[in-house]
């Protein structure tokens, strides 16, 4: 194929995915399979790879991340990014209501959103692309977060039509769905971390992440509702909105009343009303409803404030907030001896559920709230999801009740708790004979990201452990049939299914093996990582602690955890069981293009004639390596247009070459 070919190619594959993105992320309509889309997601970025030179900064490649940011630059905005006024009290929103009619003529209709709790971001599009996407910052100044915003698939790339100016600016929320935050905190209790808060600060959290590939993983979502620009073909916020529609933006949608044009006070106080007892059955969190009055012409006379448009204010909804008794304070042991607190209550009705239990996260929680068995406990849906004590009603007191002495001793096993310096939880160090902590290994060996394996639930776990049949995750592979058949609602077909679901299991690729031992602190994502990095179980286990933060996201805290595991004997004799049984400890490695570069470490930094990411592809694929940072065991800084002089300076003062893309080539050649 010659370059005009793969141009035409390129063109029309990436025509094809942004309309296929935009059905399935935008319109919920999907008309491929996700398995076609892929293979045509794949011949794209064959392609590109094979003609760097026209591969397209907005492709839909672009999606999956990749980009490495060393920090976020300042960018001031066009327009600023003012905040609103805001109240709980509704006597205030018609107070705001008569004060607009006060002060225009005009006939007055007004727009309810739904105010969504996420991230404010402002997004430019040049000839119909995405250009920039800047955070509000302090609503003068924000950063650029674009290589980030390219990885959110509601937010398209490349505008649909024509129909468009030459430059405008789209603003909207980034927020993280709530199915998603439930699924990382999951992710995080399986690694022994403490959950997240809420969705708003993860997802506000997620887009300042310095690599992009990180991020895409995160699936933010974004709703898009307000544009700006010069000479725009739109005269109020409800025609500009259906404008950003026909563009392709994920806007508020009108026919599931998510936003609606009101022409009086009423009818704004029943939008309210409506979202306020409904708010809990959305997909993700608002905290209020914004009213803007439509008319631009009527805007720009009412004017602003020094902080905010006096034509649109925010309601704010209060955060349900109920009271009940706790009865008890016990504790659960997870699958790496985390210990964590948990407050029993009376059962209670909170956002459309009913909650019997809390978590109260550790000793430092429950000493901060002061929190006693036989309170009455204020209690909220942190992120509408996690059931948390916000405070005691220290009216309702009852006398003489004790304060809360955390526990020193497992529940289960007995052993004496540790606390490491500067961490919040506490541990159970008996590993090999907690039994929470054996089931939980295995059960999270077995989970469906790691070696799903069929046949094998949670209850099978616990029947296997209870009578002795398996003490870890290595012992499932000397199963057989007959020793399984006779546990309880084992019959002789499930006994079969078990058995052949784990032999089915040897075929897991490594990193998910990685993930299934269930070290602490590494997720799916940094499995993936370390295996990426360091092909082999032996290369991870022989790891030093230096080597390991070298690898880009690994920082301190995992390094030192990894470290830990493969000291303990124990985890190595496991290790070497599994190997005998067959399951796979390296990644499936792909021919190299040449050897020009083995022994060789590299830092790419800056912007070069093709993407940073197939550069760093380009001295893999020739036997380099990829260092995320410049330090002693740096061999060539490759450095390209814009580079940071942070970088330059540190590989000038250790004495690493510096090379420009040029000089890389021709080392390969």
């Amino acid at each position: 194929m010659n370059s005009e070919q793969a141009k035409q190619s390129i063109d029309q594959l990436s025509e094809e995915l942004h309309e296929h993105n935009h059905r399935y992320y935008v319109q919920n309509k999907p008309i491929i399979s996700d398995y076609d889309f892929d293979l045509k997601l794949k011949e794209l970025q064959k392609l590109e790879a094979d003609f760097p030179q026209l591969a397209s900064e907005n492709s839909p490649t672009k999606r999956v991340g990749g980009d490495i940011t060393d920090r976020f630059e300042k960018v001031k905005h066009k327009y600023p990014m003012l905040s609103l006024s805001n109240t709980y009290n509704f006597d205030e929103i018609r107070e705001w209501e008569a004060r607009i009619k006060k002060n225009t003529d005009d006939h007055i209709e007004y727009v309810c959103e739904l105010k969504y709790d996420g991230v404010a971001i402002g997004i430019t599009y040049k000839g119909g692309e995405l250009f920039q996407g800047v955070t509000r910052g302090d609503g003068q100044t924000g950063e650029n977060v674009t290589a980030n915003v390219r990885t959110i698939s509601s937010i398209p790339i490349k505008l649909n039509g024509t129909d468009f100016p030459e430059e405008f600016e789209i603003r909207g929320e980034i927020f993280l769905p709530l199915r998603v935050f439930a699924e990382m905190n999951e992710q995080r209790a399986e690694a022994g971390e403490e959950p997240y808060m809420n969705p708003r600060n993860t997802a506000s959290g997620t887009l300042k992440l310095q690599d992009s590939s990180v991020v895409a993983t995160r699936k933010l979502d974004c709703f898009l509702y307000a544009v700006y620009g010069e000479s725009l073909p739109t005269k109020s916020h409800k025609e500009n909105l259906d404008f950003a529609e026909r563009l392709g933006f994920k806007v508020p949608e009108a026919s599931k009343k998510r936003v609606a044009l009101c022409r009086n006070i009423d009818e704004i106080e029943k939008f309210i009303n409506y979202w306020d007892e409904k708010r809990f059955e959305l997909p993700f969190e608002i905290d209020g409803i914004v009213i803007k009055v439509n008319s631009y012409a009527t805007q720009q006379q009412l004017g602003y404030t020094a902080k905010s448009p006096r034509w649109a204010t925010a309601y704010k909804f209060k955060a349900e907030r109920v009271s009940t008794v706790l009865n008890k304070i016990s504790y659960q042991v997870g699958r790496t001896g985390a210990i964590t607190p948990v407050a029993n209550l009376e059962p209670v009705l909170i956002a459309g559920t009913i909650v019997k239990r809390a978590s109260l996260h550790n000793a430092d929680q429950i000493a901060k709230l002061d929190v006693r068995e036989g309170d009455t406990v204020y209690v909220e849906k942190g992120g509408e999801i996690i059931p948390k004590i916000i405070s005691v009603e220290l009216t309702k007191r009852p006398s003489g009740l004790s304060k809360h002495t955390y526990i020193n001793h497992c529940p289960e096993c007995g052993t004496a708790l540790q606390r490491n310096e500067g961490e919040a939880l506490h541990y159970c160090p008996n590993i090999d004979g907690c039994a929470p902590q054996i089931k939980g290994r295995i059960e999270h060996f077995i989970s469906r990201k790691a070696m799903n394996i069929d046949g094998l639930g949670s209850e099978t776990v616990g029947d296997l452990v209870d009578v002795g049949l398996i003490d870890n995750c290595a012992d499932l592979y000397a199963l057989t049939k007959d020793q399984v058949i006779g546990l309880e609602r084992m019959a002789e077909k499930s006994a079969q299914n078990l058995i052949n679901g784990v032999m089915a299991s040897k075929q897991i690729p490594f990193e998910r093996v990685l993930f299934a031992l269930g070290i602490r602190f590494v997720g799916e994502t940094v499995a993936k990582t370390l295996a990426k990095a360091f092909k082999n179980i032996d290369g991870i286990a022989n790891a030093e602690r230096e080597e390991l933060i070298e690898v880009n996201e690994i920082g301190d805290r995992i390094a030192d955890s990894v470290v830990e595991f493969f000291d303990e004997d124990s985890n190595r004799k496991l290790i070497s069981r599994l190997k005998q049984f067959g399951l796979q400890f390296e990644i499936e490695e792909v021919e190299n293009d040449s050897e020009s570069l083995v022994g060789k470490s590299f830092v790419v930094s800056g912007v070069f004639s093709m993407d940073r990411k197939e550069l760093k592809l380009i001295i893999e694929r020739n036997g380099g390596k990829i260092l995320s940072g410049v330090s002693a065991k740096t061999d060539f800084l490759v450095a390209g247009e814009k580079m940071g002089p942070a970088k330059r300076t540190k590989a000038e003062k250790l004495e690493v070459a510096i090379i420009s893309e040029d000089d890389l080539m021709q080392m390969i050649n």
